[in-house]
């Protein structure tokens, strides 16, 4: 790291008819002396776009393609870590959950998870392209740059033929609260609590979610162990680790395979971003990482 950062962030609820297809809508303002750059890690997490005013980041997804230069950045689903280096900068973002893959994006979030990618030049997300070219034309007015957010989706939606309904949507529902039920540890019982076979579900899951249940639930398990983590860090690594590992050396193997690293290398790292984004994300939208987010969730409970 290069620079000392402030990081400000506050996270914004979708309008109602927004809830199921979004899990946020936020902004993340950091300002990093003398021109300096800041480096820390993006969580597995779902699809969306982050939109950068200022220094543009770069980075990549674990293994991957380094990007940069690019103001309108786009992801599929991801199932290891985008490491990134940003310097100062506003950056608006939302999460795209499944069934706002299924509504918004015409290919299959298989086709690009894992992969990050210019929002404005990638034709799957051309849906998104008239409010990424005006979002900060007059300004850097926070209200009125949600507003541009919120008006743009819900006017696709007030049209339903330019983004219609997946007829799918039911059952992405059924297959995201079975992901979410942290009871549920394999993929029979997911199967079972989404009413369908598995083989649907895998097609359901690789077509709208980006993976197949197994990698899926894999997932949840880990980013439910590494949130805990971060937000109470006096419970250890031992007392945060989900109760469906078997032990301990299992998570620190799904450690190095969602973030490229050991658990201690983690914590040895500055976190100036992620750490500041978790906890407000906990406080303002129930859930600190986007992977636990439910559909539809409640209003805030407060604000960050």
């Amino acid at each position: 790291m290069s620079g000392e950062c402030t990081v400000r962030v506050r996270f914004h609820q979708p309008s109602p008819a927004l809830r199921r297809y979004f899990t946020t809508f936020y902004l993340t303002e950091l300002d990093v002396a003398d021109g300096g750059r800041v480096e820390d890690f993006i969580h597995p997490e779902w699809g969306g776009v982050r939109m950068v005013q200022g220094v543009l980041p770069e980075g990549g997804v674990l293994g991957g393609a380094v990007f940069g230069g690019i103001a309108n950045i786009g992801q599929g689903p991801t199932s290891m870590c985008i490491r990134h280096r940003s310097g100062t900068a506003r950056i608006w973002g939302f999460g795209l959950l499944p069934a706002g893959w299924a509504r918004f994006v015409p290919t299959p979030a298989s086709t690009l998870a894992d992969s990050v990618f210019d929002a404005q030049r990638q034709p799957a997300f051309a849906a998104f392209r008239p409010m990424m070219a005006t979002l900060f034309d007059k300004g850097s007015d926070e209200a009125a740059e949600l507003a541009r957010i919120e008006q743009h989706f819900l006017g696709r939606l007030d049209e339903p033929a330019l983004d219609p309904p997946s007829p799918d949507e039911p059952r992405i529902f059924a297959v995201h609260d079975a992901l979410m039920d942290t009871d549920i540890a394999n993929v029979h019982d997911m199967a079972d609590a989404a009413g369908m076979k598995t083989h649907t579900l895998e097609r359901l899951s690789r077509r709208y979610f980006g993976f197949a249940p197994s990698l899926l639930l894999r997932r949840q398990r880990f980013m439910r162990s590494l949130a805990q983590y971060v937000m109470d860090p006096s419970l250890k690594w031992i007392g945060a680790i989900d109760p469906h590992y078997h032990d301990q050396a299992q998570f620190v193997r799904d450690f190095h395979r969602f973030m490229g690293m050991s658990p201690r290398e983690y914590v040895a790292m500055p976190h100036p971003i992620l750490d500041a984004v978790m906890h407000a994300r906990a406080v303002s939208a129930g859930a600190a990482v986007q992977a636990l987010h439910k559909p539809g969730a409640a209003d805030p409970v407060a604000t960050a």
